[in-house]
């Protein structure tokens, strides 16, 4: 029995620490996972206010990338030494003439056509003069006339000069007789200009080349009516071109006017003739330059005693030019046209900045950069109007290419 109670004491004290150990136990492991509660609320809030300065940080990114203007940009292109300029022009016969009829009548015949290459002097054709025959008739005989009463005033003037030697007349009489007789030999002299005169006319009824030539065009035919004179309506009967030299008028920007000089040769290509040229001498020039194209007319003579080339052509006149290796070819989409001049725009240290150029040909879709570029220069595509200097400005990059298969 004394054992048993001795033990009793012994039991409710291992119980007693049991339950204590057990107590602490379950308080630790309560510590523990509210520290880590604590900890995974921390990390949780920690990422999410990490993650939210990332997205404002990257926003502030994207919206500064996004105020940058992203731009296309192209190379200058160095051109070859310039040696020659191309021009349009149109030939003409060195010497063009409408024929016209002088005198009034009717054609008679024509002996010429279209196309006809004829001479100096040749007769072209003859018109039939009935009014001008019958005038000319009329006149003669006025001439006649006129000479009959000269020679009765000039009698009559003598006799009366004798007699008024004698006192027999008056010297007012004498006078009256010797100023009729002046006065017939004035109406002598008017008769005979206007019989010179109608035979003038008489003989325009043959119409004649006034140069070698050919005939371009035919504008009558036989029994046509001939008016004549300023005051009538008038059509030209033929109309020539002496076309063994041609005439060609080009007009020379005013960059290259002093490039060319009376003398210097030029030659002539058409699309007719596909890798044929024809060689010319520039003639002449206006020196003027047009104020309203800002160019210098020049002439150009080209030799055609073959006749190959025709008046009125569309021809490409090269012209030789001073060799200059500077020019470089830009398009024509990357001029800035402001106040202060031509202007491009060019990247340098990622900021835009605006290059005044001089251009010199033109070719449409792209045009010569003789100054202000070099070809290593980025010139910006399509500019903005409102771009100026310092411009912050990015390149916008090339669009990948589709790997072969």
């Amino acid at each position: 029995m004394k054992t048993e109670e001795n033990r009793k004491p012994e039991t409710q004290f291992e119980d007693r620490a049991r339950d204590e150990s057990h107590g602490a136990g379950i308080g630790l492991a309560t510590y523990v996972v509210l520290i880590a509660v604590a900890v995974i609320f921390v990390i949780v809030i920690s990422l999410g206010f990490i993650s939210r300065k990332k997205a404002e940080a990257d926003l502030t990114q994207a919206t500064a990338t996004a105020a940058i203007a992203t731009v296309n940009v192209v190379y200058p292109k160095a051109d070859d030494p310039t040696d020659e300029i191309i021009l349009p022009g149109n030939t003409q016969a060195f010497t063009d003439a409408p024929i016209f009829a002088r005198t009034n009548g009717y054609v008679k015949s024509w002996h010429a056509d279209i196309g006809t290459r004829v001479k100096k002097g040749q007769l072209l054709a003859e018109i039939e003069t009935p009014e001008v025959d019958q005038q000319l008739q009329q006149a003669r005989a006025d001439l006649e006339t006129a000479q009959a009463n000269l020679r009765q005033a000039e009698i009559t003037a003598d006799r009366w000069q004798a007699l008024w030697k004698t006192n027999s007349v008056s010297k007012q009489e004498t006078d009256q007789n010797v100023s009729n007789f002046h006065a017939m030999k004035a109406t002598v002299d008017s008769n005979i200009a206007n019989v010179r005169r109608l035979e003038e006319l008489q003989g325009f009824q043959k119409i004649y080349a006034p140069f070698d030539g050919v005939i371009t065009a035919r504008n009558t035919d036989i029994g046509a009516l001939i008016n004549s004179g300023a005051s009538a309506p008038t059509q030209e009967l033929f109309h020539l071109a002496a076309i063994n030299t041609l005439r060609v008028f080009v007009a020379v920007p005013q960059l290259y006017s002093q490039a060319v000089r009376p003398g210097a040769t030029a030659s002539l290509t058409l699309d007719e003739f596909p890798g044929k040229s024809f060689s010319g001498t520039i003639a002449r020039n206006s020196n003027s330059i047009d104020p309203a194209s800002r160019t210098l007319l020049v002439e150009v003579d080209v030799d055609n005693r073959n006749g190959t080339l025709l008046p009125g052509a569309y021809v490409r006149v090269h012209l030789k030019l001073p060799q200059s290796a500077n020019s470089v070819t830009v398009p024509a989409n990357t001029l800035l046209f402001r106040s202060e001049g031509l202007r491009v725009g060019v990247i340098r240290n990622g900021r835009a900045e605006l290059v005044p150029v001089t251009i010199g040909r033109d070719y449409g879709s792209s045009v010569e950069v003789v100054s202000g570029l070099q070809p290593t220069d980025a010139v910006i595509l399509n500019p903005s109007d409102s771009l100026i200097s310092g411009t912050t400005v990015q390149v916008k990059a090339p669009p990948a290419q589709a790997a072969p298969r």
